[in-house]
C-alpha cells in the first residue's frame, strides 16, 4: 500500500492556435457543494511547476504505477474520466499564468503568434475581464482550471475540458458537468486500482491428459477485495472517495472447442470463505471438480491457451454520504496447457 500524487496538464484548448475565446461555464449536472462542509474560505498552498498545473488529487491504497500494473478493464463502453476541473487559489493561478507568459516570451525562436496568444490570455486575467487575477477577491472564491487524468493523457478526450479558467465564488456551483465531485474522484480511483496478478492454480499443472479432469482454484488470500481512495484538499474543497473492487467470479475458457468446463458455463463463483473452486487432494481423481476443465483431444506438438478471467464488482463511497456502483471490470490471464494422449501399456 502506498500513496502517489497525480500529474496533469492544464488544458488551454486552442490557445496557441489563436482561439482566445473565454468560454463561460454552462449548467452543472450535480448539486453543489458535493458534500457537507466541503467548500469554504480556506486557502490552498503550493504553486505551479514549470508551466503546468498539477492535479492535486492524491491516491492511496492498492495503487498501480502510472502506465503499468494490472488495470481494471471496464465492461461495456464506459471509461473513467479523462479530464475534470479543480479549484486553484489566486496566488497559484497567478503564478502559473505569469510563469507560462515569461517562459513563452523568453524562449529563443518562439513563434510570434504564440507570444501574442499567451499575451492575450494573460491580459484576460491581469488587465482585461479580470483585474490582477481577482487578488482583491482572494478570500471570496477560487479559479477553476482544467486538469487531465494522469492515466489518460494520451486519450483525445483529455482535451474535452476546454473551458478557459473561470472564477467561482465560495460555495457556488462551478457550473460545469466535469467539476470535480466525489463521484469523479471515485471514477478516477477506478482507473488507479492495481489488481492482484492472480494466476489460477491447476492440478495437474501445465500438463494434463486427455479426458482427465483438471482442477482449478484460487485461494482466499489471492482472491480478495482491493480498494483505492482518491482525495482532494485544495481551494477550500475537501472531498474524497474510496472505490472498491470485489472479485465475484472466475471464467475459464479452455482455448479450444474440444473441451468441457466445470461448471458447464465455465463461470466459477466464490465459496463461503471467499475462495474459488477447490484445492485438489489425493483421492480426488474420480471426482468431478467444482471448478475445472476436461480436454477431449490432445494439443499435439503445441499447447492450448487457457484464459482465466476474473470479474470485479465495483462500488464506491465518498464525502457527504455519497456512493453507489460503477461498471463491473474484468482482468484475464492466459496460461499454456499441454494436453497429452493417455498411453496404453501392453503386457
Amino acid at each position: 500500500m502506498h500513496a502517489v500524487t497525480s500529474g496533469g496538464r492544464y488544458a488551454l484548448a486552442g490557445l496557441l492556435s489563436g482561439a482566445l475565446v473565454l468560454t463561460l461555464p454552462g449548467t452543472a449536472s450535480a448539486s453543489w457543494p458535493p458534500g457537507k462542509g466541503s467548500q469554504g474560505n480556506t486557502k490552498q498552498s503550493g504553486s505551479s511547476k514549470a508551466g503546468t498545473l498539477i492535479s492535486k488529487v492524491t491516491y492511496s491504497g492498492s495503487v498501480r504505477s502510472r502506465g503499468g500494473g494490472t488495470a481494471v478493464q471496464p465492461v461495456g463502453n464506459w471509461t473513467p474520466p479523462a479530464c475534470w476541473y479543480e479549484p486553484r487559489s489566486v496566488d497559484e493561478f497567478k503564478d502559473y499564468v505569469e510563469t507560462m507568459y515569461t517562459e513563452t516570451i523568453n524562449t529563443p525562436g518562439q513563434a510570434n503568434y504564440a507570444k501574442a496568444a499567451v499575451g492575450e490570455f494573460r491580459d484576460i486575467y491581469k488587465d482585461g475581464k479580470y483585474k490582477d487575477y481577482n487578488k482583491d477577491e482572494a478570500d471570496k472564491g477560487n479559479w477553476w482550471v482544467a486538469v487531465q487524468n494522469p492515466d489518460r493523457m494520451d486519450d483525445p478526450a483529455s482535451w474535452k475540458c476546454s473551458d478557459l479558467p473561470f472564477w467561482v465564488a465560495n460555495n457556488e456551483d462551478p457550473g460545469v458537468p466535469q467539476a470535480v465531485t466525489p463521484r469523479i474522484l471515485a471514477e478516477a480511483a477506478y482507473d488507479a486500482i492495481q489488481l492482484p496478478d492472480t494466476k489460477v492454480t491447476l492440478a495437474p499443472a501445465d500438463s494434463t491428459k486427455v479426458n482427465l479432469p483438471t482442477w482449478a482454484w484460487l485461494d482466499q488470500a489471492e482472491f480478495k477485495d482491493v480498494a483505492v481512495t482518491a482525495s482532494l484538499d485544495v481551494g477550500g474543497l475537501h472531498i474524497q472517495a474510496t472505490t472498491t473492487a470485489k472479485p465475484v467470479s472466475l471464467k475459464l475458457e479452455p482455448g479450444t472447442g474440444d473441451a468441457e468446463t466445470y461448471p458447464a458455463s465455465g463461470v466459477c463463483t466464490p465459496n463461503a470463505d471467499g475462495s474459488i473452486g477447490e484445492k485438489y487432494a489425493r483421492g480426488d481423481a474420480d471426482r468431478v471438480p467444482p471448478c475445472g476443465i476436461r480436454y477431449l483431444h490432445s494439443s499435439g506438438h503445441g499447447t492450448y491457451h487457457l484464459k482465466a478471467t476474473i470479474t470485479w464488482q465495483i462500488s464506491w463511497n465518498g464525502s457527504g454520504g455519497t456512493g453507489g456502483d460503477l461498471p463491473d471490470g474484468t482482468f484475464g490471464t492466459t496460461q499454456d496447457i499441454t494436453v497429452q494422449e493417455i498411453q496404453a501399456v501392453n503386457r
